[in-house]
């Protein structure tokens, strides 16, 4: 390993910093994460992420509960759809969301477990 003296000296043994160097994620996964993060951090996006927390909702549904237009709340489910964050199933010519699996659930929860503890 070519050592970069930044400091004095690792607090570290270098066994252990290579190890964890190795076990570093992947441009494309820390990515693809980077991406998630960044649509959770939209208070918009996270107020949909409750409301379908709370049940499978339609555009119209959404853009009532948070007082948006349909087109507004279309555009930011499309966001959360392509992260993989909320699925749709049709019923009839409606499309009903809901979250794409419990993960999302948990993100949530613990973000909003983390403020109210703070």
């Amino acid at each position: 390993m070519g050592k970069k003296e930044v400091c004095g000296g690792y607090a570290t043994d270098e066994a252990i910093l290579e190890t964890i160097k190795d076990g570093l994620y992947g441009e494309e996964v820390v990515h693809d994460l980077s991406q998630i993060f960044k649509a959770l951090g939209d208070p918009t996006r996270l107020k949909i992420i409750y409301v379908l927390s709370r049940r499978p909702l339609c555009v119209c549904d959404i853009a009532y509960l948070l007082d948006m237009t349909q087109s507004a709340i279309s555009h930011q489910l499309r966001l959360l759809r392509n992260l993989r964050l909320v699925k749709f199933r049709r019923e009839g010519r409606m499309l009903i969301y809901s979250l794409d699996d419990e993960h999302v659930l948990q993100l949530f929860n613990q973000g909003l477990e983390h403020v109210r503890h703070g």
